[in-house]
């Protein structure tokens, strides 16, 4: 009598074994965002073509520039792998969005500029601001401005003269409890009002810090020392050029051109950024 130490089917245990999760299809509707894995090219979907048999997706950057992938597997959407697949022509076309999300309304011409204003700290908090909002912000008519820094929020305020019909809603770097962020926003809140002024901000060091890090390859944005200069400290931890001024913004613009839409910032400025749009777009209530 001889053992088959495999047992009778060497196979038999596979029978059981759970199958792969499945991938869904998702039709490459124009201007759908998508990322081909193999390469990393992010771009929107401008066309789709019947060529040698198969079907071609286009999609095009930022810069405007094309590049054409096989459709099918090896695509991810808001950072989920899909396949993609022919879209139906019957099938009514959903409506564009905006990259905070908002139903996009069309060609229109941008509102006039309302007398109440947004303030952000400095120039890379605008940029960020317009990349994601640039056309919600348009069509309300609302016009983003730079503080240079926190410090000048008083002398600013103190030249606007905010009121109910011409409010400010500012947006500050670190405003955690007890730090000097902290202490600025209490004192213009109880100065101007907070139906005139609203400050509002969220925890990070700067606001490179509320664009995801997995945009990056990174699990997590390093910690720096104190005494670093933070930006030049993450460039270091990064190993990416780092001694001057240049370099910083160099990086910034790397960062920046990560950004496809709100799903790559952190929910923590999502938040700050909508209620501060409301509350300079909110109409002043009549005898006030």
């Amino acid at each position: 009598m001889t053992w088959d130490r495999y047992g009778q089917d060497v196979l038999g245990q596979r029978k059981n074994t759970p199958s792969a999760p499945q991938v869904p299809q998702v039709p490459a509707a124009h201007d759908l965002v998508v990322e081909e894995v193999t390469t990393g090219w992010v771009g929107a979907v401008v066309g789709v073509e019947k060529s040698g048999g198969m079907h071609i997706v286009t999609l095009e950057d930022r810069q405007g520039r094309t590049r054409s992938f096989r459709l099918g597997p090896g695509f991810w959407v808001d950072g989920r792998p899909v396949t993609l697949v022919p879209p139906q022509t019957s099938a009514r076309r959903p409506p564009q969005r905006t990259a905070s999300g908002s139903t996009m309304l069309g060609a229109q011409r941008a509102r006039v500029a309302r007398p109440s204003r947004i303030w952000v700290e400095g120039r890379h908090d605008a940029e960020l601001v317009e990349r994601v909002w640039g056309a919600d912000l348009r069509h309300e008519g609302i016009v983003v401005e730079m503080l240079d820094g926190v410090d000048h929020l008083h002398d600013r305020l103190n030249e606007f003269s905010p009121t109910t019909d011409s409010r400010v809603g500012v947006l500050v770097d670190h405003l955690v409890p007890r730090s000097k962020e902290s202490r600025i926003a209490e004192s213009v809140t109880q100065e101007w009002g907070q139906d005139a002024v609203l400050v509002l901000g969220h925890p990070y060091v700067d606001v490179w810090q509320a664009v995801r890090p997995q945009r990056l390859g990174l699990e997590a944005w390093p910690v720096i020392e104190r005494g670093v200069e933070w930006k030049r400290g993450i460039l270091a931890e990064l190993g990416w050029p780092h001694n001057s001024q240049a370099d910083v913004a160099a990086a910034w613009q790397r960062i920046l051109g990560t950004v496809r839409s709100y799903t790559d910032l952190e929910p923590s400025l999502l938040g700050r950024v909508e209620e501060l749009i409301d509350f300079v777009t909110v109409e002043p209530l009549e005898g006030r």
